[in-house]
């Protein structure tokens, strides 16, 4: 999955929930200017910032890692 797919993923989730921005960041303990810079697709999120988002949203992430030597 694509950045951009993470990205798009949560926000509609968020929309589909009724839930603003203000809201997640509170619920999620991400910091607002965090969670903005995210969904405009700025910014760099650790993982954790990204599991800390999806677990209020009812989300999972997974991690799936290739071998590109193969």
């Amino acid at each position: 999955m694509h950045y951009q797919n993470l990205i798009e993923i949560i926000k509609e989730r968020r929309h589909a929930m009724k839930v603003t921005q203000e809201v997640l960041a509170e619920i999620s303990g991400v910091g607002l200017r965090t969670l903005k810079q995210f969904e405009s697709g700025k910014g760099n999120p650790t993982l954790a910032t990204l599991v800390n988002l999806a677990d209020a949203l009812g989300l999972e992430i997974t991690l799936q890692i290739k071998n590109k030597l193969e």
